[in-house]
Parts: C-alpha cells; structure tokens; sequence
C-alpha cells in the first residue's frame, strides 16, 4: 500500500461541525492504516488496533449524525439511518472477519481500506450533503421522458457531487458499444415485497483512475484491488441515491453483484434494450448507466461477489482484462445485415477484438467511442452508405489515419476510381472464401507493420 493516501478535501464538509469534525478524524486514521505496512506480528498488531480505532470513531459518527438529523427532523432520516445500520451490521462485520481469519495480511487490509474508503467518500458526498442540502422528490408523477430527463440531471449532479466532474450526455440510448479500457459492474436490488432492478454501470479505466485514484492519492497508472473496491462502494451509494427517486415497496437492498467481462456485458444488450440507458462524456474518460426492468431480469451472468471470493475474483478479473486487451488488434465491422455481422464475428473472434455497427452514425460513435486498428465497411447500406461514411471519417481529423477496407458484393471500377481520393485501404468481396478473408486481413495487418516499424 506505498504511495497511498486518503486526502481530505474541503468539498466533503458539509457545513454541520459535529459531521464536519468526526469525517475528518476518520479520514486520519485511514491515513495511519495506508501509512502501516510489512506482515509481522507487530504490523498485524497495529493494524488490529488501527482498525479498531476507526470502528469506535465510525460508530460515534453514526450516533452523532442520527441525533442530529432527528434534532432538524431530516425526512430522509430513516432511509439514512438504515444505511448506517447496514455498514456497521453487515458490511463491517464480514470485511473484519475476513481480517481475522487471514491474520491481518496485507490483502486483507487493503480490501478493508478499499470498501472503508468508498463507502466514506460516497456515503459523505451523497447521504452526508442531503442533510444540509434536502432531498429531491421522488418521481413518480413523472412521465416517460420527464423522468429519463430528471434521472440524467441527477446523474450529472452525482457525478460533479462526487468528482467535480463537468458531465455531458452524448447518448440516450447506448447500446453497450465497447469504449476504452472498460470496467464493467452489475448490481441486483430486490425489495422484501419481490421487486427487482438491475443496473449496469461502465467505467472508463482511465475515469476510475483519474477520480477514485486521485482521491485516495494513488500513483497507479491503472485499475487496482484499492480502486476496485472503493468504486464498488461508491457505485453502490451513487446507485442507492438515484433509486430513492422511485416508488418501490418495502425494504430495498442489494442481493447481487458482479463484475463482467465485456463479452456477457455485451450479451445483455444483445438480448434486451435496457429501461434506460446512458452514456455521458466526464471530460476524463466515458461513463454508461443502464438499468433493466425487472421483467428483463435473467439468471446470474457470472460469479456473484461476496465477502468469502471478492479479493479473488476482483484480481481475476484485472489479469482478464489486461489479458483481454493486450496484443489484439482491434476491428470495427459496419454492415447492416445482422447475417454478415454474425459471420465477421465468428470468423475473427478468436484473433482479433471484434467491434460491430448496423449503420453509419452507429459506426461513427464507436470509432469515437473506442479508435479501431481497421474497419470494414459494408458498402451497399441505405440511408448513408459506405462511401458517405468514408467521408465522414476522413473528415476528422483524429480519425484520418484509421485504415478502412470496403466489404462490397460486386466489383464496380468507376466506383473503385471515385472512392480513390478518400484513400480506402482495400477491397473484400463477400463471397470471398472465409480463410481467404481471414489470410486478406492478417496480410494486411503484417504489411501495415512493416511500413509503421
């Protein structure tokens, strides 16, 4: 845990001194534990003291805050006061037990500091500030599109609450297009009256990085275990806060969560089109938020999270994603016929990370989304076809360079001569033979290193 620290930042003071004040102490021990390291006697020692220290100031801090909230007669007071009870009742008890029954190592410790970390810094920026800055109202009288409109200003809001982020929404209906390095995370609700939702939330590395490293001061040029576990509990509390906005029966509570590959990710959105779904520009790298109605919900697509398996499965999942992203060109497939997509993706699958759009706009989006190494674009599309969204890609500049090669079902050579200014890379006939696509493609990709080498 070298390198680390948890920074205090005047934004987390919400004007009320007896908050103010334990926020800040607990924020101070969390320091001296990043500060302890080694895992010898007298290491496990400190930490075991450490730690038990910040539990009795966590509890004080609870206490304190419910009087003061009952004191101005906080209507959110309830709902406040459960979510205490959950950290310090369960949430607690089993990252500690995990500390005893692993002897205080180091893993151990920093998944505890992870979880104490986020949920402090999401608990402090959302919960703690709707003290002193009221609740909005829920919105249940809302229509349709007022309430996608409410839900994307409060998203907005969360994200500057929580990171000083000046977001922006560029799609109200992302459909699971791939973007950067992306860290996918699934959360599962239920109510004790058998109400269900499920959320998808998509984190940009280099977002998670920039915002949950910086706050806890981490010189990590990536992803790591500490990072991980404080954006689960952040996420959980930013999810929380946007679910108190609708009508639900009973207790709420999470039942489920799990951190996905991006191959069933995409399988989600391959299946259903989510109740709500957006995706917004942070200015430090993109961020989707998806929720699927309940009658949407399938079973569990991958290994749920728990307190026995979560250090394990959350350092399994890390190494799959590097794994996943280091050495495999990239290519965006453009056709409108599902058929071809279906064909592309099953012939480049295993050698190459394989991006798939129906249409010119789609196509554009994830070039912007996500730079591919090729892209092959299907000629013969209504609306905008091949050639029209050649232009637009060569007419940014970011994206000139991109290599594209035309999938065509006849060769037209007036066509071919017209198309030359625009500097396509090449020509595939569909009824090419698959093993002579899949030679086409490799050659072209040893050439292109050759000349770049």
């Amino acid at each position: 845990m070298d390198n680390q620290k948890f920074v205090w930042h005047e934004r987390y003071s919400i004007g009320v001194d007896v908050i103010d004040r334990e926020h800040k102490k607990l924020f101070n021990i969390m320091n001296k534990l990043f500060a302890y390291g080694g895992n010898d006697e007298k290491s496990r020692w400190a930490y075991q003291e450490g730690i038990k220290f910040f539990k009795g100031h966590a509890m004080k801090h609870f206490a304190e805050e419910e009087v003061y909230m009952a004191s101005i007669g906080y209507e959110g007071y309830e709902t406040h006061r459960r979510l205490h009870d959950i950290f310090r009742k369960k949430t607690l008890p089993e990252i500690e037990k995990e500390l005893e029954e692993s002897f205080y190592s180091p893993e151990a410790v920093a998944h505890f500091l992870g979880v104490c970390a986020g949920w402090l810094i999401g608990h402090t920026m959302i919960e703690d500030r709707a003290i002193t800055g009221g609740v909005s109202s829920r919105w249940t009288e809302l229509l349709p599109e007022e309430e996608q409109a409410a839900m994307k200003k409060t998203i907005i809001q969360h994200l500057h609450d929580l990171f000083q982020l000046e977001a922006r929404v560029i799609s109200e209906s992302y459909s699971g297009e791939k973007f950067g390095n992306g860290i996918y995370y699934r959360l599962v609700y239920g109510s004790d009256k058998g109400e269900r939702w499920e959320f998808l939330l998509v984190f940009d590395e280099k977002l998670l990085v920039s915002t949950v490293g910086n706050l806890v001061d981490s010189d990590a040029e990536k992803v790591n275990v500490m990072m991980m576990n404080a954006a689960r509990y952040i996420s959980r509390q930013f999810v929380e806060r946007i679910m108190s906005h609708f009508s639900t029966d009973g207790q709420v509570e999470i039942v489920e969560e799990n951190l996905l590959p991006y191959k069933q990710f995409e399988r989600v959105f391959e299946r259903h089109n989510p109740q709500s779904s957006l995706l917004f520009d942070t200015g430090k790298g993109y961020f989707a938020y998806c929720m699927l109605a309940p009658h949407m919900l399938e079973d569990t697509p991958g290994m749920p999270l728990k307190a026995a398996n979560v250090m394990d499965e959350i350092q399994k999942y890390l190494r799959e994603n590097e794994k996943e992203k280091a050495g495999k060109k990239k290519i965006l497939v453009v056709d409108d016929s599902a058929v071809v997509l279906q064909f592309m993706k099953e012939l480049f699958d295993k050698d190459y990370e394989i991006t798939q759009a129906q249409s010119g706009v789609a196509a554009i989006r994830c070039i912007t989304l996500d730079k591919p190494d090729l892209v092959l674009l299907d000629y013969e599309m209504p609306i905008c076809d091949g050639k029209q969204v050649l232009e637009m890609i060569r007419a940014e500049e970011a994206f000139v360079d991109i290599p594209v090669i035309f999938l065509t079902g006849t060769v037209d050579k007036e066509r071919l001569q017209q198309l030359l200014p625009l500097k396509p890379a090449g020509y595939l006939l569909k009824t090419t033979p698959p093993q002579e696509i899949k030679g086409f493609i490799s050659d072209f990709f040893k050439k292109r290193a050759r000349i770049t080498s």
